[in-house]
Protein backbone atom coordinates (compact mmCIF):
# COMPACT_ATOMS: atom_id res chain seq x y z
CA UNK A 1 0.00 0.00 0.00
CA UNK A 2 1.08 3.51 -0.72
CA UNK A 3 -0.02 6.25 1.72
CA UNK A 4 -0.09 9.72 0.13
CA UNK A 5 -0.33 12.77 2.38
CA UNK A 6 -2.65 15.55 1.23
CA UNK A 7 -2.46 19.31 1.73
CA UNK A 8 -4.31 18.91 5.04
CA UNK A 9 -2.51 17.19 7.90
CA UNK A 10 -3.96 13.79 8.75
CA UNK A 11 -5.97 13.23 5.57
CA UNK A 12 -4.36 10.53 3.42
CA UNK A 13 -5.04 8.83 0.11
CA UNK A 14 -4.41 5.09 0.34
CA UNK A 15 -3.44 3.38 -2.92
CA UNK A 16 -3.43 -0.43 -2.75
CA UNK A 17 -1.04 -2.77 -4.54
CA UNK A 18 -3.29 -4.46 -7.09
CA UNK A 19 -2.44 -7.89 -8.47
CA UNK A 20 -4.15 -8.49 -11.83
CA UNK A 21 -4.17 -11.39 -14.23
CA UNK A 22 -6.59 -13.10 -16.62
CA UNK A 23 -8.83 -14.10 -13.68
CA UNK A 24 -9.34 -10.53 -12.43
CA UNK A 25 -7.62 -8.76 -9.55
CA UNK A 26 -6.80 -8.98 -5.85
CA UNK A 27 -5.73 -6.34 -3.33
CA UNK A 28 -5.64 -5.73 0.40
CA UNK A 29 -8.06 -2.94 1.24
CA UNK A 30 -6.98 -2.86 4.87
CA UNK A 31 -3.97 -4.13 6.80
CA UNK A 32 -3.77 -2.91 10.40
CA UNK A 33 0.04 -3.20 10.59
CA UNK A 34 0.50 -1.14 7.39
CA UNK A 35 -1.90 1.54 8.61
CA UNK A 36 -0.16 1.79 11.99
CA UNK A 37 3.26 1.96 10.28
CA UNK A 38 1.94 4.90 8.23
CA UNK A 39 0.58 6.85 11.19
CA UNK A 40 -3.03 5.60 11.25
CA UNK A 41 -3.47 3.62 14.49
CA UNK A 42 -7.28 3.84 14.49
CA UNK A 43 -9.19 0.68 15.38
CA UNK A 44 -12.25 0.41 13.16
CA UNK A 45 -15.46 -0.79 14.83
CA UNK A 46 -18.23 -0.22 12.27
CA UNK A 47 -18.56 -0.69 8.50
CA UNK A 48 -21.21 1.14 6.45
CA UNK A 49 -22.31 0.95 2.83
CA UNK A 50 -24.58 3.09 0.66
CA UNK A 51 -25.82 3.04 -2.90
CA UNK A 52 -26.64 6.30 -4.66
CA UNK A 53 -27.51 7.53 -8.14
CA UNK A 54 -25.83 10.19 -10.27
CA UNK A 55 -26.05 13.69 -8.82
CA UNK A 56 -26.53 12.67 -5.20
CA UNK A 57 -24.51 14.74 -2.74
CA UNK A 58 -24.29 13.26 0.74
CA UNK A 59 -22.84 15.51 3.41
CA UNK A 60 -21.26 17.35 4.91
CA UNK A 61 -21.44 15.31 8.13
CA UNK A 62 -19.53 14.54 11.30
CA UNK A 63 -20.20 13.40 14.83
CA UNK A 64 -19.41 15.55 17.83
CA UNK A 65 -17.40 15.14 21.01
CA UNK A 66 -16.77 11.66 22.34
CA UNK A 67 -18.71 10.27 19.36
CA UNK A 68 -16.38 11.74 16.71
CA UNK A 69 -15.37 9.29 13.98
CA UNK A 70 -12.37 8.77 11.76
CA UNK A 71 -13.31 7.10 8.47
CA UNK A 72 -11.63 5.02 5.80
CA UNK A 73 -13.76 5.35 2.67
CA UNK A 74 -13.77 3.69 -0.75
CA UNK A 75 -15.97 3.00 -3.75
CA UNK A 76 -16.97 -0.58 -4.56
CA UNK A 77 -18.83 0.31 -7.77
CA UNK A 78 -18.90 3.58 -9.72
CA UNK A 79 -17.18 6.90 -9.15
CA UNK A 80 -17.50 9.64 -6.54
CA UNK A 81 -15.84 12.88 -5.56
CA UNK A 82 -15.03 12.43 -1.87
CA UNK A 83 -14.53 15.51 0.32
CA UNK A 84 -13.08 16.10 3.79
CA UNK A 85 -13.38 19.54 5.44
CA UNK A 86 -11.15 20.47 8.39
CA UNK A 87 -13.24 21.73 11.35
CA UNK A 88 -10.56 21.26 14.02
CA UNK A 89 -10.49 24.47 16.07
CA UNK A 90 -7.08 26.08 16.03
CA UNK A 91 -6.02 24.16 12.93
CA UNK A 92 -4.14 26.28 10.36
CA UNK A 93 -6.29 24.62 7.68
CA UNK A 94 -9.67 25.14 9.43
CA UNK A 95 -12.42 25.40 6.79
CA UNK A 96 -10.23 24.07 3.98
CA UNK A 97 -11.10 20.90 2.15
CA UNK A 98 -9.53 18.02 0.26
CA UNK A 99 -11.42 16.53 -2.70
CA UNK A 100 -10.35 13.18 -4.16
CA UNK A 101 -11.89 11.11 -6.91
CA UNK A 102 -12.52 7.56 -5.76
CA UNK A 103 -13.71 4.81 -8.08
CA UNK A 104 -13.90 1.09 -8.58
CA UNK A 105 -11.27 1.58 -11.28
CA UNK A 106 -8.62 3.53 -9.35
CA UNK A 107 -9.34 1.54 -6.14
CA UNK A 108 -8.10 4.45 -4.02
CA UNK A 109 -9.30 5.03 -0.48
CA UNK A 110 -9.34 8.17 1.63
CA UNK A 111 -8.55 8.24 5.33
CA UNK A 112 -10.36 11.07 7.13
CA UNK A 113 -9.34 11.65 10.76
CA UNK A 114 -11.61 12.84 13.55
CA UNK A 115 -12.30 16.56 13.34
CA UNK A 116 -13.42 16.62 9.72
CA UNK A 117 -16.73 16.99 7.96
CA UNK A 118 -17.21 14.37 5.26
CA UNK A 119 -19.29 14.18 2.11
CA UNK A 120 -19.30 12.88 -1.44
CA UNK A 121 -21.00 13.41 -4.80
CA UNK A 122 -21.85 10.62 -7.23
CA UNK A 123 -20.26 11.15 -10.64
CA UNK A 124 -21.31 7.85 -12.25
CA UNK A 125 -24.77 6.47 -13.04
CA UNK A 126 -24.73 4.74 -9.64
CA UNK A 127 -22.13 4.25 -6.92
CA UNK A 128 -21.73 1.83 -4.06
CA UNK A 129 -19.76 3.53 -1.30
CA UNK A 130 -18.22 1.77 1.72
CA UNK A 131 -16.58 3.13 4.82
CA UNK A 132 -15.03 1.96 8.04
CA UNK A 133 -15.50 4.05 11.19
CA UNK A 134 -13.45 4.03 14.38
CA UNK A 135 -16.45 4.89 16.57
CA UNK A 136 -20.05 3.71 16.58
CA UNK A 137 -22.75 5.91 15.07
CA UNK A 138 -24.61 8.03 17.64
CA UNK A 139 -27.60 9.93 16.21
CA UNK A 140 -27.61 12.44 19.09
CA UNK A 141 -24.07 13.53 18.12
CA UNK A 142 -24.79 14.21 14.43
CA UNK A 143 -23.66 17.55 13.04
CA UNK A 144 -23.82 18.86 9.49
CA UNK A 145 -22.79 21.83 7.39
CA UNK A 146 -24.45 22.72 4.09
CA UNK A 147 -22.87 21.06 1.08
CA UNK A 148 -23.01 24.37 -0.82
CA UNK A 149 -21.65 26.64 1.90
CA UNK A 150 -19.80 29.47 0.09
CA UNK A 151 -17.28 29.72 2.94
CA UNK A 152 -16.05 26.25 1.96
CA UNK A 153 -16.57 26.53 -1.81
CA UNK A 154 -16.63 22.90 -2.89
CA UNK A 155 -16.98 22.14 -6.60
CA UNK A 156 -18.97 18.90 -6.44
CA UNK A 157 -18.51 18.39 -10.22
CA UNK A 158 -22.30 18.10 -10.67
CA UNK A 159 -24.38 20.81 -12.43
CA UNK A 160 -26.48 22.67 -9.82
CA UNK A 161 -29.75 21.62 -11.46
CA UNK A 162 -28.74 17.93 -11.26
CA UNK A 163 -27.78 17.85 -7.57
CA UNK A 164 -29.93 15.59 -5.39
CA UNK A 165 -29.65 16.24 -1.67
CA UNK A 166 -31.70 15.27 1.39
CA UNK A 167 -33.82 17.81 3.24
CA UNK A 168 -31.57 17.31 6.28
CA UNK A 169 -28.51 18.30 4.24
CA UNK A 170 -30.31 21.24 2.58
CA UNK A 171 -31.16 22.60 6.02
CA UNK A 172 -27.77 22.01 7.66
CA UNK A 173 -25.83 24.81 9.33
CA UNK A 174 -23.05 26.88 7.82
CA UNK A 175 -19.32 26.73 8.49
CA UNK A 176 -19.74 29.90 10.59
CA UNK A 177 -21.92 27.81 12.97
CA UNK A 178 -19.04 25.46 13.74
CA UNK A 179 -18.38 26.98 17.13
CA UNK A 180 -17.27 23.97 19.09
CA UNK A 181 -17.44 20.58 17.45
CA UNK A 182 -15.49 18.97 20.23
CA UNK A 183 -12.28 18.61 18.25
Amino acid sequence: MNFIKTDIDGVMVVVPRVFQDARGYFFESYNEAEFIKNGIPNKFVQDNQSRSVYGVVRGLHCQLGEFAQAKLVRVLQGQVLDVAVDVRHGSPTFGRHVAVELSDENMRQLFIPRGFLHGFSVLSETAVFAYKCDNLYAPQAEFGVRFDDPDIGIDWQIPADKIIVSDKDKNAKGLKDVIDCGF
